[in-house]
Order: structure tokens, then C-alpha cells, then sequence
């Protein structure tokens, strides 16, 4: 009842405060919403704040304008004021929005939530900038005159993860009924393009299992295997589609009509809970074909057209298990030889510290599943993760597995798959000064993990005879200009350290880039307002050093050619264990590539 009672009187006194302005007792905030690729302004966007207390439909002319009630500063705690309870309401609820963000159908939404920020009282005209959607449009046909049958697609987009790029599905589409397709909503970036398998429904060649009849003569089963664009034979070698923003794309796909055939491969150790199956043409790891597992048969089954074929089944997990079988068609059925899964590896991870500090001794406590596992040594401050080295990266990173009772103070990896991964080592106290698995340098080369479930031990040398770099970027924007994004931490998504300012947003970003040859590890540091940062706990090594005007999510950091294009952008530092380095760096702006220019700001 109080709380409802106190409400109403917030509501009114609000109500009254606003009616009983008048123009000398408003602000304004005016801006324009433009097109990031054209610079032309965008007519019928929508503009609100984050809290949604403000918001505006643009004119004809792309055009904004916000009228504010002024606040008077609000009494100071303790004295006697007479101020009318109405105005002391109205002093404690900001007048303006503190960002504004822009949308519209037909552009992109950021996915990080960026905008203009107003936290600087004396910005009045803002200008944002939205990103239009790139398509990729086409038709799929038939090596016939027939319409085809809806056809599914599926476009996949190389992007950066950890450093390295990845090919990640981003979308799939279903072909209409005279073949168009039509895959919106794309951010600027490189794809790939391909159809799904479809087997064909001739009801007179089939029966209703899809199966060939045995007593029909025209019982062979036809079927469009999966088409790669341009024409490739997989998905490795499909050709790639460049999309600017705001550009669309033509890609056109011919089916091609070819005879499937019956694949059946038993698995003699299959588990009773089922296995996932993974088919790969040529041996190339990629999407497109696939079989299935037939748990009550214990057995790999499906259809395939005449090729080469690598089949992978798999069970994950601590006790998981992976078996490889490579299978060529040619114009008849599979049957055999039968598959054996083998145990994945478990790799044992021994720790060597170097440290010349005491910090962080003595032991902690995890709750895990329920119950309180004390735990001591690296495992206070440790993890280890193997990714994925292909870059069709398939199948979950596995890691560290949890202690199993108090006192366990082994680091194992459990169930590792075969294959090739990288291993990345974050610590919460010093720095991987060694990684290596017998003769191979793991900071620079991706471990091998061979079937049968053994492997060698993962070597790690801990230290902590960190250095130190600061200095100042040139050219940094005022927190008003720079867009919000996010708030301190110790580590952001890569795992990577980062450094930011207390209390504040990062007015630039500055990453420290290890050589190819270094034992460094990227660093990531926020830039205070007045320019300055600084970098506590740095890795020895050599490092090139960038400062940027945002965040950069695509930066291929662990990819030598692609760094090639900032070698004159910014300085080479070496340090070792202890020293202190002052430098002096050159904003990058990559406001043009986002689409606004200074002269727009």
C-alpha cells in the first residue's frame, strides 16, 4: 500500500515538474542518423536510449532532437531546504540519456550495444552511423527444366578466434520454389556457400522409407549430393565471397543428379548411448555430407554417392572414444569392414615454477558438484585448454579435468579426440615462460594427439619475472566521442590479460602482438582518457606494439601474413624479466572502416 502510495507520488510530481517548464528551462540534444557506407542520412530510424526513456523516429532528412528538462543540483545531504519535495524528486533522475543508439530494418544491429556516448554534458549534436546488411542472393537449379525441390543452404563466415580464423556457420535458408534463396542480414566479412544433400523423392523409384525397391528395375536411388561454390569438389577448396558493407552478392548453384548407394559400417566397441558421426569428402574436414548411427544395429548407416569418404564417429567426454575409417564408393553398396573406436588420450600436464615470489601460497577451496574440494598448487592459478588447430573446427575444447576428491592434485586432459590442437595456457599469477610436449615448442607449434589414448606429457615452465611498458597514444578521442564498450576486467573473452583504467571506459585499445619467433603472450591494454597506460605483468618477449580507436574482434593476431599490413603502424619492443619501457604510439583509426569519419562526428 506505502509502496504503491509512494509510486503515484513520484508519477505526479515528475508529471508536474515537466508541465510546469518552460523553454528557458530545457536542454537539447540534436543529432543526425547517416549511412556508414554512403554518408547520405537515414530517414525513419528509430533512436532511443538504453533505458528506452528517450526515443525518436528521424525526418525526411535523417534528423533528431531530444528536448531535455533542465535540473537544478540537488541540496546537499543533511540541510534544512525548503525545495519542494516535487524539484528534489526531479534533481535525483538524470535529465539526459547518458548514450543514444540508432536503428533500422534493413541495417545492422551492433551486437556489443555501441552508441554515442553523452556522459560529456556540453555535447549537444551527435551523429550515428548504421551499417547496412549485405546479402548473398542466387538460385539453385536443376540439370532438368523441373523446378527444384526446396533446397536448404547454409552459409558459413570466417572469423577470428583467439587469433586464429575459424569457418562458423551463420545462417541457413531454404530455397522457394522456382530455386531463388536469399541470406540477409550479413555483416561485412568473407563466406563460404553451399547446399545441403537431398535424395530424390520419385515415388516410383522408392518406397515410403526411402529405400531402393528391390523389385523395381528403376530401383536405383538418385539423390543431389552437397554443391560447394564455385563448383568445388569440398568445402576446403569452395570458393570464397567477399561482402563490402551494405553490397549484395549473385551466387548461383546446378544441382547435379547423381546415384546414391548403401554405406553400412558396423562399430564393434560402439556404446550402448550412441556415438556422433562426422563424413568428410577427400579426407578435407568440412560440412556437406553426412551418414547416421543406428544404435540397435550398432552400426554407421546411411547413403553416399561414388567417392572417397572419411568417416569419423566419436563420444566425448572424460571416457570418450574416436574411431577414423576411410571408405571409397564405386557404383555399389558398402558393407564393412567394421569400425573399432579407440580411447581418447589423456595427457598428463606437469608444472615447473620459477617464481622469485612468495605471493599466492597456500591452498583454496572449489565447490564442485556440491561438495568443497580443497586444492593446492598450480591448480589455484592454472588452466589449460587444447583448440582445435583445423580451421573447421569441429567437436568441444577439452581441458583440465576437476580434482576428483580433497588433496587431488594432478593435472590431467581428459579425453582429447585425435587430431592436432594448439595449447593455450591462462594463469592468474606469472606467465608460461615454456610449453613444450617432448621435442616440440608448443608456444609456436600445435601439439599432435595420436589415437589409442596416450600421449606424452605437456611440460609447462611457470615465472614470474614479468616487465613493463607504458607510454602514451597520440590522438585518443574524449570519453564523450568514444563509443561505450564495457567496463573493467581482468580478462576479456580471448583469455588474453588486459589492462584498464579504474573507473572509466577505455579511450583506445593497445595490444602487445607477440613476434612469430617470441615467447611473449598478447597483452591487452586500455587506454586512459588523457592518453596514458601502462602494462604491469608483461610476459618477456618481443612485441609489436598497436593502439586502436575500438576494440578489434577480427584482429588475426596469431597469423604472421596477416599481420603484415601494420608493420609501419607501430613500434617492435623487447623486454626482459624486470624491465621498464616508456614509448610513445600512433592512434589507428578504423572509424573509416566502421563508417564514420571524423568529419562526421
Amino acid at each position: 500500500m506505502l509502496f504503491s502510495f509512494a509510486i503515484a507520488c513520484l508519477s505526479a510530481a515528475l508529471s508536474a515538474a515537466q508541465s510546469t517548464s518552460d523553454k528557458t528551462d530545457t536542454d537539447t540534444v540534436r543529432g543526425i542518423v547517416i549511412n556508414s557506407v554512403t554518408h547520405e542520412p537515414i530517414a525513419r530510424a528509430l533512436v532511443s536510449s538504453p533505458d528506452n526513456r528517450f526515443a525518436a523516429l528521424t525526418n525526411s532528412e535523417g534528423r533528431f532532437e531530444f528536448t531535455l528538462p533542465k535540473v537544478d543540483s540537488a541540496p546537499e545531504a543533511g540541510s534544512d531546504s525548503t525545495t519542494p519535495a516535487s524539484d528534489q524528486i526531479q534533481s535525483s533522475i538524470p535529465n539526459r540519456p547518458y548514450m543514444l543508439m540508432a536503428r533500422k530494418p534493413g541495417f545492422l544491429t551492433d551486437p556489443n550495444g555501441q552508441g554515442q556516448n553523452l556522459q560529456n554534458e556540453a555535447l549537444k549534436d551527435v551523429t550515428l552511423a548504421l551499417t547496412p546488411e549485405s546479402l548473398i542472393v542466387g538460385a539453385v537449379t536443376l540439370p532438368t527444366s523441373e523446378p527444384p525441390d526446396s533446397i536448404t543452404l547454409q552459409v558459413y563466415r570466417r572469423q577470428v578466434q583467439d587469433g586464429r580464423a575459424h569457418w562458423v556457420p551463420v545462417g541457413g535458408a531454404q530455397s522457394t520454389s522456382d530455386g531463388q534463396f536469399r541470406f540477409a542480414d550479413l555483416p561485412a566479412g568473407t563466406y563460404k556457400l553451399l547446399t545441403h544433400e537431398l535424395l530424390d523423392r520419385d515415388p516410383l523409384t522408392i518406397d515410403p522409407l526411402s529405400l531402393p525397391r528391390s523389385n523395381d528395375p528403376r530401383g536405383q536411388l538418385f539423390g543431389y549430393p552437397p554443391v560447394y561454390y564455385q563448383s568445388a569438389p569440398d568445402f576446403g577448396s569452395a570458393a570464397t565471397i567477399q561482402l563490402a558493407a551494405g553490397q549484395t552478392q549473385t551466387a548461383n548453384l546446378s544441382l547435379v543428379k547423381l546415384p546414391y548407394y548403401r554405406v553400412k559400417v558396423p562399430v564393434i566397441n560402439a556404446p550402448d548411448n550412441g556415438i556422433a558421426v562426422s563424413v568428410y569428402a577427400h579426407g578435407r574436414k568440412g560440412p556437406g555430407f553426412s551418414l547416421g548411427y543406428n544404435n540397435s544395429d550398432h552400426a554407421i548407416e546411411g547413403m553416399l554417392p561414388d567417392g572417397t569418404y572419411t568417416i569419423e564417429a566419436s563420444r566425448f567426454g572424460p571416457d570418450g572414444m574416436t574411431g577414423l575409417h576411410t571408405i571409397t564408393i564405386k557404383g555399389s553398396a558398402i558393407d564393412g569392414p567394421s569400425m573399432t573406436l579407440l580411447p581418447n588420450a589423456s595427457i598428463p600436464v606437469n608444472v615447473k615454477e620459477e617464481f622469485t615470489s612468495a605471493d599466492n601460497s597456500g591452498s583454496m577451496t572449489w565447490n564442485i558438484n556440491g561438495r568443497n574440494t580443497v586444492v593446492k598448487g598450480p591448480r589455484r592459478y592454472l588452466s589449460v585448454t587444447l583448440e582445435p588447430a583445423d580451421d573447421f573446427g569441429v567437436g568441444p575444447q577439452v581441458s583440465l579435468r576437476n580434482p576428483r576428491r580433497g588433496g587431488d592434485e594432478a593435472l590431467v586432459i581428459e579425453g582429447a579426440p585425435a587430431g592436432s590442437y594448439w595449447v593455450r595456457v591462462n594463469s592468474s599469477r606469472g606467465y608460461p615462460a615454456s610449453i613444450r610436449s617432448g621435442n616440440v615448442d608448443l608456444l609456436h607449434q600445435p601439439l599432435v594427439v595420436a589415437a589409442g589414448g596416450t600421449s606424452s606429457p605437456i611440460e609447462i615452465t611457470m615465472r614470474d619475472d614479468t616487465a613493463e611498458i607504458s607510454g602514451t597514444a597520440e590522438g585518443v578521442m574524449s570519453p564523450a566521442q568514444a563509443p561505450v564498450s564495457g567496463s573493467g576486467a581482468s580478462q576479456n573473452s580471448r583469455g588474453s590479460t588486459f589492462y584498464a583504467p579504474l573507473g572509466g571506459q577505455p579511450a583506445a585499445h593497445i595490444y602487445c602482438i607477440p613476434l612469430a619467433d617470441s615467447s611473449g603472450q598478447l597483452t591487452e591494454i586500455w587506454v586512459s582518457p588523457d592518453g596514458s597506460f601502462v602494462s604491469q605483468g608483461l610476459a618477456p618477449g618481443a612485441y609489436r606494439l598497436l593502439a586502436f580507436d575500438r576494440e578489434q574482434h577480427e584482429l588475426e593476431y596469431r597469423n604472421p601474413e596477416a599481420l603484415r599490413i601494420y608493420d609501419s603502424k607501430g613500434p617492435v619492443v623487447r623486454v626482459v624479466g624486470g624491465q621498464k619501457e616508456h614509448v610513445q604510439l600512433q592512434l589507428i583509426s578504423t572509424s573509416i572502416s566502421a563508417g564514420v569519419s571524423e568529419n562526421d562526428q
